[in-house]
């Protein structure tokens, strides 16, 4: 009975922050809110390189039940995750296996979104994305960052401690995140550095500053963070990014897109 208590209080508590949190970034949309999209902007990416290049076979890594594209008639897609999927529609074929391990075959594309950060050893993952893609293949991902305030916390509170604090404080994502978070070679100089090691001759990136819904549960963090992610942005520190696209090539050609 006093659980039950707590925890009602708790949520109340939390949902009157997220409240507050939203009408500051109703109000101050300059400051609080943002026109960054990631989700977006990784997708339109994708869709503009097939309408002008036009792959033949496309591979998404860690893509479960919910692809970034659909398919289509014009290429094959592939799908692929350490876990078997219910909906077998969604592709045209699925692969159940890590990405950490070598691919029997050769792909066009290979795409992911939030997928590397949960991978223990990326230095696998980017050397069999390389080995996969065919001479004049291109791969692009999503990916957090290692150093934002909530990667950080993430990893130190631990994956058992940060399934409870989701079940409180982002109950809308209880079903699409909370999975271990590892975020190997995942910050932007690291993941240059590790592409360009295991042979990408094209590397670009596109960075991403906020991250502050993580905090909205609580008003002052969710301030101090959006104060950080603005003065970070500013000044181009993009150590500090809260994620980024990632494109990288086979060949040297001038431009991806």
């Amino acid at each position: 009975m006093i659980k039950e208590y707590f925890i009602k209080k708790i949520k109340i508590f939390i949902q009157f922050n997220k409240s507050f949190c939203k009408n500051l970034e109703k109000f101050f949309p300059n400051f609080f809110g943002t026109n960054e999209d990631w989700n977006k902007d990784i997708k339109k990416l994708i869709e503009d390189y097939i309408d002008i290049k036009k792959p033949k076979k496309i591979l998404e890594v860690g893509s479960s039940n919910r692809p970034i594209i659909k398919k289509s008639r014009d290429y094959s897609y592939f799908g692929l995750d350490i876990e078997k999927i219910s909906d077998h529609n969604i592709y045209d074929k699925f692969l159940v296996q890590s990405i950490e391990n070598k691919l029997d075959q050769k792909f066009d594309m290979i795409i992911s979104k939030t997928l590397l950060e949960h991978v223990q050893d990326n230095t696998k993952s980017f050397t069999t994305i390389y080995e996969a893609l065919n001479v004049d293949g291109v791969t692009m991902h999503y990916i957090p960052s290692k150093f934002h305030f909530y990667s950080v916390i993430l990893r130190i509170v631990g994956h058992k401690c940060q399934k409870f604090l989701i079940n409180y404080t982002r109950p809308e994502t209880k079903s699409l995140t909370g999975y271990p978070a590892f975020f190997h070679k995942c910050s932007p100089k690291q993941l240059k550095e590790l592409c360009k090691n295991v042979g990408f001759k094209k590397i670009e990136t596109i960075y991403f500053y906020r991250a502050t819904d993580y905090f909205s549960f609580f008003i002052p963090a969710f301030i101090i963070v959006a104060i950080f992610e603005n003065l970070f942005k500013y000044f181009n520190l993009n150590f500090f990014v809260s994620g980024m696209i990632l494109i990288a090539k086979k060949n040297d050609y001038p431009k991806i897109l």
